[in-house]
Formats: structure tokens, sequence, C-alpha cells
């Protein structure tokens, strides 16, 4: 397989002291919406989306607050393009869950089998507190997406619950729950020669996070994630469990988080 690592849809919201502690209090942070484009036997598959090119997919707060860059060259389906393929080679796509800025662009393949777990679909459909009322939009999935829902069914992967074999993929995509920043949050696994891929999505959102040596983050964008979590307990200890797997398997597993610029660049 060969991967491909986008950034569909640069971020600019104002909370560079937030995240990493120097500039202004309103100096806007750089964060990317870092997705993957893998090639398999089994077509292109695509793990997140980024925001896509349906305005309608994202709230005028969210535009507002997070200033997403909107420019088409950053949508996934041109990305796709620009690599040589047609969109229509997407047949699968895998969601670490469906906030408008890892999901927003599944209108933009509504043939694409839609891989997710399955308690994240269910929170995002039938919104059962306010919070899931407010960060879900149904019109992300207006289409009718063909969806494959799953639940962790005893498969380990390095001492983590997995679920292998996603219906019409190869056993090196795996789909592994990290609940806690949503209901149904998952990472996606993906086998890169002789090493694994972990995307993390939103589990963290700085790489000092799980930095086995010094993990480290500004006291700002812990309580922002706090604040944009459904669940802090389950969400820091996943968290903590990707630094102690980066920690025991390092030279085995490269993990990322879905925003983090500097986790980007490793792969640009």
């Amino acid at each position: 397989m060969r991967v491909h690592h986008l950034n569909c849809g640069s971020l600019a919201p104002p909370f560079r002291k937030l995240v990493n502690g120097d500039g202004g209090l309103f100096a806007r942070a750089e964060l990317v919406c870092h997705c993957l484009l893998v090639e398999t036997g089994s077509g292109l598959v695509l793990v997140d989306t980024g925001v896509g090119t349906h305005p309608g997919a994202t709230t005028a707060e969210f535009r507002r607050g997070m200033r997403p860059s909107m420019r088409r060259s950053e949508t996934a389906v041109e990305q796709v393009r620009a690599l040589g393929f047609a969109p229509e080679d997407v047949r699968h796509i895998v969601v670490t869950h469906l906030d408008y800025d890892h999901a927003g662009g599944l209108r933009d393949f509504p043939w694409a089998k839609v891989h997710v777990h399955a308690d994240e679909l269910h929170a995002a459909t039938t919104g059962r507190s306010l919070p899931e009322r407010r960060r879900y939009l149904a019109a992300t999935w207006s289409h009718g997406p063909d969806w494959a829902t799953y639940r962790a069914g005893g498969e380990r992967w390095f001492g983590f619950d997995a679920v292998r074999g996603l219906d019409g993929l190869t056993e090196d995509v795996l789909l592994v729950p990290l609940a806690g920043h949503t209901r149904g949050h998952s990472g996606v696994a993906v086998r890169d020669g002789s090493r694994w891929l972990l995307h993390a999505g939103d589990a963290y959102f700085f790489r000092g996070e799980v930095d086995p040596r010094r993990p480290h983050c500004s006291t700002g964008l812990k309580y922002f994630q706090y604040l944009v979590g459904t669940d802090h307990a389950k969400r820091t200890a996943n968290r903590d469990r990707l630094r102690q797997l980066a920690s025991a398997h390092g030279s085995e597993i490269e993990i990322f988080s879905a925003h983090d610029p500097e986790e980007l660049r490793r792969y640009r």
C-alpha cells in the first residue's frame, strides 16, 4: 500500500498562546486537518475528509472561530485529482469521528462506503445530549452515505481493542476505538510497509501530550479539549494509553493526531 498525507483544511483559531504558550492570546494558531489517502487493492481509502467543498457542512460559528481556509485546492476531492486519480477511485472513507472538520467532505464522495464506530453514528444522528445536538450537522450526510458501522469485537492490536476486517477492506486498515472526544471517537491504523501508522484523530491535539520522555501541554489547550470533549475521563485515559504505546512500540508504530501541523510536516 502507498499512503499519502494530506492537509484537508488549514485552521487559524485565535488562541496561539493557548496552544503552545507563545504569542499573544489573540495571535492566530496554525492548525491542520491531517487526512490520509491510502492506495489499496480495494481502491483508494480516505481516512477523514477534512472540511470539504460544501459550506453547509460547517457552521457560521465554526467559520468565525476556527477560520478554515476553505481553499478548494485543500479539499480532499481536489487533492485526489492533483495526485492523478479520479474522485470515483475513492471507494472507502474511514472516519475517526463525525465532527465537520473531519467528515465535512463526505458529500464530495457520495458513492463511497463510510466506515465509522456504531456509537459515533448513533450520537451524530440521535443527539441524546445538547452538546451532541450542537456539534453535528445532518447536512454532512444528507446524501445518504453507505454506512458500515462497527463495535470492537475482541480483537487486540498492541493492547488496544480493534476492529479488523472492515467491510471490503484489507486487514491492513483497522478501526481502533479511542472514545472521549466524542462518544464513538476512534483511531485508524494503517500498515505502511514494515510499520503501522496510527491516525489518532482528536484523541489529543498537541504532540507533546504523547511524548514518552516529557509529556507536556499548555493549560489553555487542556481546558479547550475539556470543553469540546464528551467524556473527559475516557479521553485522558486513552491519551495516556497512546503515550504508553509510543513508549513501548515507537519503532513499530507512528502516532499522529489530526490537527498538529508539526506532526504533518514529518511526512511532507
